[in-house]
């Protein structure tokens, strides 16, 4: 039997209006520590875990280019939201690990008028590229990513990209 303080919270079966609180206190802490929810990257690589990264707000900031790799995809619901705080005048990528792939989106700023390119991702898509041109890359890029399934990756990218504008979905991991 737990601990029972004087205010009858029992330290082996917490509960908040009669229900038991099954999160770990490492869980509670990743949702409701607001002087963590930046988290600002600069090197030139990056494994995004649940533990460091779910929920919270990512950006990217080296020009030259960031390496991103996302754990196995399980069907957990993590979600990674990255914005690009620097924009990469160096290639820069996004890789699932194993047989993941990716199923989503992004919507992409032309610089020449006022419309947008959509681009979906294919069967096997498993990398996002942004080169700092045609593919993206630019400063205030938002891109969302969802654990959704077994070995599935939901995306959605909003960005913008000069020249002839391409897609950043390709099959380069498995």
């Amino acid at each position: 039997m737990g601990y029972t303080h004087h205010d009858g919270i029992d330290a082996k079966n917490f509960k908040i209006n009669g229900t038991v609180v099954a999160a770990t206190a490492d869980e509670i802490n990743r949702v409701a520590d607001v002087s963590a929810r930046i988290v600002n990257v600069t090197a030139s690589t990056l494994a995004l875990t649940e533990e460091s990264h779910d929920g919270k707000i990512i950006t990217l900031n080296r020009a030259a280019g960031i390496a991103t790799t996302l754990p196995a995809a399980t069907g957990s619901g993590v979600k990674f939201t990255l914005i690009i705080g620097t924009t990469f005048t160096s290639s820069a990528t996004i890789k699932v690990t194993g047989d993941d792939v990716m199923t989503g989106v992004a919507v992409i700023a032309n610089d020449t008028d006022a419309s947008a390119s959509l681009f979906e991702t294919a069967a096997d898509s498993d990398t996002i590229t942004f080169n700092g041109s045609t593919t993206g890359g630019y400063k205030g890029t938002l891109i969302e990513l969802i654990d959704i399934a077994a070995d599935t990756w939901y995306v959605r990218i909003t960005g913008s990209a000069t020249g002839t504008e391409a897609t950043p979905f390709s099959a380069t991991v498995s």
